[in-house]
């Protein structure tokens, strides 16, 4: 009986979740760059997959005690999904491939990112230097390429980028 109920409830649940994995990259910018004229901030869009472990870190460091209040005082983030395997591919919002294209971050690898202005024009992206994508930046030399890219988007003083530098470096030893 309860295997019954449980199988119903996931039934009806489905396209619920179909529909809201399925939302376009369009309505989703749309949104976002609503929100960031209205509350004056910067779009950082993550294009991500459900199977990025790198992403999944990215997301994890953005969200964590220490940053969270510095990245949302700042930026109305969002993500697109991109690059799924095939079983997952309904997971993709419609649009994002071209618009990863579009930033020519179709090659670079996930996860990759963009910090846009609210009328979507790009203030910086996930390239370092060479033209390599950043990622989630983990060694000292990939955060602070990523500190840098911050200083110029945003308001975030030098102790507040200390401590998402510090956040997202990854100790050896």
């Amino acid at each position: 009986m309860k295997l019954k109920v449980l199988l119903i409830t996931l039934m009806l649940m489905a396209p619920l979740a179909k529909s809201v994995a399925q939302e376009t990259a369009t309505t989703i910018m749309d949104k976002a760059y609503t929100q960031a004229k209205k509350e004056n901030k910067n779009v950082f869009v993550m294009f991500h997959a459900s199977w990025c472990g790198w992403c999944k870190k990215m997301e994890k460091n953005m969200q964590a005690d220490a940053t969270k209040k510095m990245f949302d005082d700042n930026f109305i983030s969002t993500a697109l999904v991109v690059q799924e395997s095939p079983k997952n591919k309904a997971l993709e919002n419609p649009g994002a491939d071209e618009l990863l294209l579009k930033f020519k971050g179709d090659r670079a690898g996930l996860p990759f990112w963009v910090i846009l202005d609210p009328k979507g024009n790009v203030l910086a992206d996930s390239f370092d230097a060479k033209g390599e994508n950043l990622g989630c930046p983990s060694s000292a030399e990939e955060v602070a390429e990523f500190i840098n890219k911050l200083k110029k988007t945003t308001k975030l003083n030098a102790k507040q980028l200390a401590i998402i530098a510090q956040t997202f470096t990854i100790k050896k030893g």
